[in-house]
């Protein structure tokens, strides 16, 4: 049927050319943005995907923040836990020097020494928090739950540490050297005795951070793990494949074209049917 009215050919046309540039329009936003999906229009399902593996990334990330923040809380603690070994070191030396007969030295000046190391272990031990008094900021304990992330329950999402036993105490009082004097041979065989105790006290503190450090070191890398694999998979479902868009613009750029072509035509063909008239 032909008809001055009604041009049908015309007006599919005109929609096929619509759709054309629509699809030109959408190819052109993947490859400017990078994205296969830039709107929930585009794949509503694999957007809410994607969407969780977004955010698992942002956690994970925050999370090997704060595991670093906690390998260098404990790595603080470690280097006090090893000035006073090396403390510990020297009272055996003096108190082995005393304890010998063949001393011919003051033992009231070596003493001194020892006493005022005695007060340093002290001083120490508040500063890193682990001191019978509270040391600093009131603490006499370490206890330490960083959050991480990527477990399947928050529990499993948080590595704790805690060095908040009677055995974690590395002042004077703790190690059981508080108190010890080497101003007589006795005195000071009385100390060795205490200060073989004290390096096996010190020795399990010092394991105990060196877990809470090893066990942070490896949560911070399943995080870091986690992060490459959702991010790879966020990128599957989110990110544009150039190759395929490149050549879906080239097939837009021709269909378009093509319905312009198609539409001028069909917009003419009413023209012929005013050839009945002549």
């Amino acid at each position: 049927m032909y008809s001055f009215q009604t041009n049908v050919t015309s007006l599919v046309a005109a929609e096929n050319l619509r759709n054309n540039s629509d699809f030109q329009s959408r190819t052109i936003t993947r490859l400017t943005s990078g994205y296969r999906i830039n709107t929930s229009a585009d794949d509503a399902a694999g957007l809410a995907v994607a969407n969780k593996f977004r955010t698992d990334v942002a956690e994970l990330s925050q999370g090997v923040r704060n595991a670093n923040d906690g390998i260098g809380t404990l790595q603080i603690i470690d280097g006090g836990l090893n000035q006073i070994s090396n403390i510990l070191d020297r009272l055996k030396t003096l108190a082995t020097e005393s304890a010998s007969d063949t001393f011919s030295g003051s033992r009231t000046t070596l003493n001194s020494e020892f006493t005022t190391l005695l007060g340093e272990i002290d001083r120490q031990a508040a500063n890193i928090g682990l001191a019978s008094g509270g040391g600093t900021g009131g603490r006499n304990n370490i206890a330490l739950s960083v959050y991480i992330g990527g477990g399947d329950t928050q529990g499993h999402s948080a590595v704790s540490v805690a060095l908040n036993g009677a055995t974690n105490i590395v002042d004077t009082n703790g190690l059981g050297v508080n108190g010890n004097t080497i101003t007589s041979k006795t005195l000071a065989l009385t100390a060795l005795t205490n200060i073989e105790s004290a390096v096996a006290n010190l020795g399990v503190t010092q394991g105990a951070v060196g877990a809470g450090e090893n066990t942070l070191n490896y949560a911070s890398q399943l995080a870091q793990s986690q992060i490459t694999n959702f991010s790879a998979a966020d990128s599957h479902i989110r990110d544009a494949d150039v190759a395929a868009e490149a050549a879906n613009l080239t097939k837009a750029q021709v269909l378009q074209q093509a319905s312009v072509a198609a539409l001028a035509q069909a917009n003419a063909a009413p023209t012929s049917l005013l050839k009945l008239f002549q």
